[in-house]
């Protein structure tokens, strides 16, 4: 029975009472509430109906409180307040970074972009706290309750928010020991002869798409040697001799400038990928947003 009742009670009618109570007359509480003095008096009415008890006693000249009224108005009291502090932690949080940021991205971007800059972003930001999740696979950013995925490459219709970070070149490489042995390609119709590490991760692993300053394009279709799921394990197998591959350029700009690869057919362009920040909901919290503009100024 206790049970029902509580299932009955119109809490809106519990910050009628409270202001009531405060303001010390119908009429007083109508002016503050913007409603009619008759409303008040109704709200108070089905209240007292809603609970089973008086909670107000009136004369012509005064009103009091009874015990059960006085009672049930300071937990009124409290639990307003706590609904007050409820809505403006969630006020605070929705315009000041906080909280724990929980975000992926694959193994090769996250090591070599990601974590430098998370740890710049945590010393802007002392309030948020980190769990980055790297791995090749994608996620299922809403089944697995992440904040934030940091995606590279070119995504797929998704009802997911995206927003545009940078881009990246896609590059062909090798390495000199490679290159000494089976010799260096010049033209693109040389590359079906050569050794190939394929992405199997990338929507089209086996098909290069080239295009030369002039915007003459042409296509290779390449058999592997050897796949990898990861971009990092296709670098390993390149860099050990296996063979040639495609690698974006932010996992080997430093190899080349050490010589430790070579850049082939650097007059041809391989299209570009995109580096895109994904986040489910049609508003970003204050820690993702943060995190963003922080990746934003930093060039992806």
């Amino acid at each position: 029975m206790r049970g029902e009742r509580a299932d009955q009670v119109n809490l809106n009618r519990l910050a009628v009472f409270v202001a009531l109570v405060r303001a010390g007359s119908f009429t007083a509480a109508a002016e503050q509430l913007g409603m009619t003095k008759a409303m008040v008096s109704q709200h108070l009415a089905k209240l007292e109906q809603e609970l089973g008890v008086t909670l107000l006693v009136r004369s012509t000249r005064r009103m009091s409180l009874t015990e059960a009224g006085a009672t049930f108005h300071a937990d009124c009291v409290r639990l307003l307040a706590g609904a007050e502090a409820a809505i403006e932690r969630v006020g605070t949080a929705r315009d000041r970074p906080s909280g724990t940021l929980r975000l992926t991205t694959s193994l090769d971007y996250g090591n070599a972009v990601i974590v430098p800059r998370l740890a710049s972003f945590m010393r802007q930001h002392p309030a948020v706290q980190v769990d980055l999740v790297l791995s090749d696979h994608v996620s299922d950013i809403i089944a697995e309750r992440f904040d934030l995925a940091i995606r590279g490459g070119w995504l797929r219709d998704s009802s997911l928010r995206a927003t545009r970070l940078g881009s990246f070149r896609q590059l062909l490489v090798a390495a000199p020991a490679y290159l000494a042995e089976r010799g260096t390609p010049r033209r693109v119709d040389e590359l079906p002869s050569h050794s190939v590490v394929a992405m199997s991760a990338l929507p089209n692993p086996l098909r290069w798409n080239f295009t030369t300053r002039g915007g003459k394009r042409s296509t290779v279709r390449p058999r592997p040697l050897a796949q990898a799921n990861s971009a990092a394990a296709v670098r390993g197998l390149v860099l050990a001799g296996v063979g040639i591959a495609v690698l974006p350029d932010y996992l080997v700009d430093e190899d080349i400038r050490a010589g430790r690869l070579v850049a082939l057919l650097a007059h041809l362009h391989l299209p570009d990928g995109g580096i895109h920040a994904v986040y489910p909901g049609p508003r970003a919290p204050a820690k993702v947003r943060a995190f963003i503009e922080h990746l934003q100024a930093a060039g992806g």
